[in-house]
């Protein structure tokens, strides 16, 4: 193969495809592009006519064939039967130790089998989480592989260069990339996460994680316009004000830009003509899905979910508001500026809460497919490029350097002072939207998984006595090591309790 041949090559030409070629381009690798219609692939030659080491071609064997050895291919297409198409009609064309890398919202469990299929086919596979959406794509996104070490060995300099860049002090993302002109410097927001579908599965709960941030953001805008009786642009102008305090983060920054556009076509508030129906693409299902599967406690996410499912039954909402009472509203003792300064201590009491949840499902999740995951690793390249981007991060990525075995965020030193500090807040806040009729899933779930998170005591006694009751599943006795199991016989007049 010629030296001239591109040394990595990209399928999928749609948005996040296009963004991701021009942002390797920049870098200085060569790179081929193919798209399943070459017109497509056309467009796009034609739209970057200025940019070096771009490469097109109409039929997949000569992209193949243009790609230095070991070939790496990125395949950017729909998720699922489509990314399992293109990998199927890659397999005749290549060589031992080639490697594909699928930088979709796939599966977890689905990378795990590609890379098993390929593996005995003398191929590598890297299924490798891509954050940050379009921008991210173009100007550095968070990076997460999951694969062999010698697979990311052979990818490595490239996801370094490519990925987002954030300062080695203070954690924030370097900025001010612009085509051709990509930053220097900075620490890159990727590492090695695990093997198979490592990367997959912290891509799913970083996903989840920023399900629950949007949640909680929504509820703050909504407890503020409801019962501080604010208007948009001025719930912006305070969000603002806390993205340049603890709460500085990518999803606050747009908030707050759009709490205070005006919609063009009536000049009102724009997000007063957003339908309040929200969609989703499944990776916060999944994430909650495979916590009920695994055991672990992640309700905050899970009700994140649910409050988008509740949204999309918005005629049906809008029947019930006629039909249901509603709430006779007392008037709270805090004044505008204290109710303020409440929510923003709600939130971030509900974000830790949120976080660790998810941080205590990654830990689980490597127990189950024999992963050794660094979370503070993964905490650190979310710091850029990604959609839940945060100094808030930082924080994170320090509490697992003091304890790198911390079983909970919850027992680190900051975390647990910054809710000793805020919790009156946040219980307060719930208490008002509670009083006034304003759901706040997020941030009453968090504050019910502190809650049973802190109890060396729940009402799970009761739980279990009942299911012994009436299906025999046997309990265990404070009395007793963990582990031994009894049965009451219910039934019998003297009700005897036996050992199992």
């Amino acid at each position: 193969m010629s030296n001239n041949a591109s040394e990595i090559g990209l399928i999928g030409l749609a948005v996040m495809g296009q963004n991701l070629a021009l942002n390797i381009a920049d870098h200085g690798f060569k790179i081929s592009v193919y798209n399943r219609t070459f017109e497509k692939t056309s467009r796009f030659l034609e739209s970057n006519t200025q940019v070096e080491n771009l490469l097109g071609f109409s039929e997949l064997k000569d992209f193949v064939n243009s790609l230095r050895q070991p070939r790496k291919i990125i395949i950017m297409v729909q998720a699922g039967k489509a990314t399992d198409a293109v990998i199927d009609s890659l397999i005749p064309l290549l060589e031992k130790e080639d490697i594909i890398i699928d930088g979709g919202n796939a599966k977890w469990t689905d990378s795990i089998s590609r890379e098993q299929k390929l593996n005995e086919l003398g191929f590598h596979f890297v299924g490798s989480g891509v954050s940050g959406g379009e921008e991210g794509a173009r100007f550095g996104p968070s990076l997460m592989p999951g694969c062999s070490p010698k697979a990311w060995d052979e990818i490595k300099d490239i996801w370094y260069a490519i990925s987002a860049k954030v300062d080695p002090v203070n954690g924030k993302p370097l900025e001010g990339a612009k085509p051709g002109e990509p930053v220097d410097g900075g620490v890159p927001c990727t590492a090695y996460i695990g093997t198979d579908g490592a990367g997959h599965y912290v891509k799913m709960v970083h996903n989840g994680i920023e399900y629950g941030d949007m949640q909680m953001i929504c509820e703050s805008y909504h407890i503020l316009s409801q019962i501080g009786g604010m208007e948009p642009h001025e719930i912006g102008e305070i969000f603002d004000e806390w993205n340049g305090g603890m709460l500085d983060s990518f999803l606050v920054e747009i908030t707050a830009d759009i709490l205070k556009q005006k919609d063009p076509s009536t000049g009102k508030a724009f997000v007063d003509v957003v339908l309040d129906a929200a969609g989703q693409k499944g990776t916060g299902k999944w994430t909650s899905v495979n916590a009920l599967d695994m055991g672990v406690p992640a309700p905050t996410v899970a009700e994140a979910v649910f409050a988008r499912c509740l949204s999309a039954v918005k005629e049906e909402r809008v029947e019930a508001s006629k039909i249901l009472p509603e709430v006779e509203v007392s008037q709270i003792s805090e004044s505008l500026p204290e109710l303020i300064d409440s929510v923003r201590d709600a939130l971030y009491c509900s974000k830790i809460c949120s976080y660790a949840q998810g941080f205590q499902l990654m830990r689980e999740a490597q127990r189950e497919y024999d992963w050794e995951l660094n979370f503070g690793e993964i905490a650190q390249i979310w710091r850029g490029g990604c959609i839940i981007r945060a100094a808030f991060l930082q924080k994170i990525t320090e509490a697992y350097e003091r304890n790198p075995n911390l079983p909970n965020l919850l027992l680190d030193e900051y975390f647990s002072d910054c809710i000793e500090k805020y919790q009156s807040s946040w219980r307060k806040v719930v208490c008002h939207a509670t009083n006034h009729g304003i759901p706040i899933p997020t941030f009453s779930s968090a504050l019910s998984y502190f809650d049973g998170y802190r109890s060396n005591r729940l009402p799970q006694n009761l739980l279990q006595a009942q299911r012994d009751y009436f299906g025999a599943h046997t309990y265990e006795r404070v009395d007793s090591e963990r582990g031994n199991f009894y049965h009451l016989d219910w039934l019998h007049p003297d009700r005897p309790e036996t050992k199992s």
